[in-house]
């Protein structure tokens, strides 16, 4: 399930990054800029409007979906090197794992 929740996250800011790039900096953008299809189609206002709306429904669905998502991580099982390491100190108990030895001579040179 978590999965699906980054899968739409990913399409989410995909959308979003491509909306702001359609934006101008100062206003006009798709909204005045495209040489008066958006004049024809739905109006400058209009465009901008529907540019705005998608932007912060956008931004607020990647939320949302963020929250959603860390709902569904399984919490209850350990990582794969948690498990590794409990496996190791369980394999060997503490008394009988040797020791380094101490008295090895140094080599000449």
């Amino acid at each position: 399930m978590t999965l699906f929740f980054l899968i739409l996250i990913i399409l989410a800011s995909a959308i979003l990054g491509f909306i702001i790039l359609v934006q101008s900096p100062k206003g006009g953008g798709l909204a005045g800029n495209v040489g008066g299809l958006s004049n024809q189609f739905m109006g400058v206002k209009r465009t901008a409007d529907f540019i705005e709306k998608a932007t912060w429904g956008l931004a607020s669905a990647i939320v949302v979906l963020s929250i959603l998502a860390t709902m569904f991580i399984n919490r209850n099982k350990g990582t794969e090197s948690q498990t590794k390491i409990q496996n190791i100190e369980n394999a060997i108990p503490a008394d009988q794992v040797p020791s380094y030895p101490t008295n090895v001579p140094e080599p000449n040179n």
